[in-house]
């Protein structure tokens, strides 16, 4: 018999700049999240729909017709128990859904790991 894998729970990163992407991906690997990268939020509203996140973390500003916080309102729709971290250097554009977290950049890794774990 083989040996069977521990469950990671999967998270989703939505970042359009490639570098901030792959080093938030990486934090999130490092602490036994499997991680889908996505450079937009549609793409990743399909992520969510596919996949069933425990953990979205998305910029604000993104590529394409949604943002980040469309794609939160969106996610929680889909799931009201999927934690979600939203990360911008500027403020909110409009307000979050109820239970989502919001951090400044520049993104320092124990603050989101503090989010994740909640």
């Amino acid at each position: 018999m083989g040996q069977s894998k521990p469950i990671r729970p999967t998270a989703i990163v939505v970042e359009d700049d490639d570098i901030q992407r792959e080093m938030l991906t990486m934090l999130l690997e490092d602490n036994n999240f499997d991680v889908l990268q996505c450079e937009d939020a549609e793409t990743a509203a399909l992520a969510v729909k596919a996949r069933h996140p425990s953990l979205i973390v998305t910029d604000i500003s993104l590529v394409g017709k949604m943002n980040g916080v469309d794609l939160a309102h969106f996610a929680q729709q889909q799931n009201a128990g999927v934690r979600i971290v939203v990360i911008s250097g500027r403020p909110l554009p409009r307000p979050l859904p109820p239970g989502a977290r919001f951090i400044t950049k520049p993104v320092f890794p124990t603050a989101l790991l503090a989010e994740t774990a909640q």
